[in-house]
């Protein structure tokens, strides 16, 4: 069974005999996970899945979700770019995560996050090749292109409108463990 699987958080199960593997009618899941070319285009492959990893894995460095607005950015995915164009990777590491000690695995696992999130599914790696280079700390890794969902909030040098409404993120997160 080869499982097709959309987005982690809600996986769509395929039959072995159906026809259309590639696409579907109607999308379902979290867009802030989801591969562009999914949401848009309703074609999903392997690439997908590991578009959604990336977010992740992002997610879990920085220790902000990807649908919190970032700076000038509409989302973590083009702040986490925008930081390590600048070289400044390390302003998106959550300091609550890993002491200074381990700055290096923590600069690779961005730049494999960014590779994993490029717009174009065609430049994005497969998941096997993101567990070789996660295990092999030697190989040199590519620079990431820019990714998907990269837009600015404001346009040009435009001023971004200002409203009164007011608006809140909720960041609660309620984890139970029970037993089967």
């Amino acid at each position: 069974m080869n499982a097709k699987i959309s987005d982690f958080g809600l996986a769509k199960i395929l039959s072995s005999n159906n026809t259309d593997t590639n696409t579907t009618r109607k999308v379902v899941g979290t867009y802030g996970y989801m591969a562009p070319e999914y949401a848009s285009h309703h074609i999903f492959s392997i690439k997908s899945d590991v578009f959604s990893f990336g977010v992740l894995t992002l997610e879990i460095v920085s220790g902000k979700r990807n649908s919190h607005e970032c700076g000038a950015f509409i989302n973590l995915l083009g702040h986490a770019w925008q930081l390590f164009e600048e070289e400044s990777w390390s302003e998106l590491i959550d300091a609550t995560l890993v002491p200074n000690i381990y700055s290096t695995e923590m600069m690779r696992c961005i730049n494999i996050a960014l590779l994993c999130v490029q717009e174009n599914a065609v430049d994005r790696p497969t998941m096997l090749n993101v567990i070789a280079m996660l295990s092999n700390k030697t190989m040199i890794l590519q620079k990431p292109k820019h990714p998907a969902y990269f837009s600015l909030s404001t346009a040009g040098n435009k001023e971004a409108p200002t409203t009164t409404q007011s608006c809140s993120v909720n960041d609660v997160t309620i984890s139970t463990v029970t037993p089967r």
